[in-house]
């Protein structure tokens, strides 16, 4: 299964603070906004959100469709592919997106240490 750009959402406590340390450690701001308490930043191909007071515990985020610079795939598994295989495998889906769309879409599941994993498709 191809489940596209990994990075991982980060619930912080001060954005300022959060983007000045991810700063030194070498990544740059690659989109969001300040104004609105949310960044994506990267570093090579290493993609981490930081979001301040938008959810209570941090996610890891698949992008189906996506690379790790926000580029269009030419070939993806379709977030409902994905989700319909996880339901098949008796896995949780929280928040399912609809099988008979197509387009964007997203779903939600919890790994069994609690993680939540957020499969969030843009095309």
């Amino acid at each position: 299964m191809q489940l596209g750009a990994f990075s991982i959402s980060l619930n912080v406590k001060n954005i300022h603070a959060s983007k000045a340390f991810y700063e030194n450690l070498g990544f740059s701001v690659f989109g969001g906004s300040l104004e609105h308490n949310y960044l994506i930043m990267k570093n090579g191909n290493a993609l981490i959100g930081l979001f301040q007071g938008m959810f209570p515990n941090n996610i890891l985020t698949f992008n189906p469709g996506w690379d790790e610079n926000a580029k269009p795939l030419e070939n993806f598994d379709d977030v409902r592919k994905i989700q319909q295989h996880l339901k098949n495998n008796n896995i949780a889906i929280i928040n399912e997106t609809d099988e008979n769309a197509s387009g964007p879409g997203s779903f939600v599941v919890i790994d069994p240490d609690g993680n939540s994993i957020l499969f969030d498709q843009h095309l």
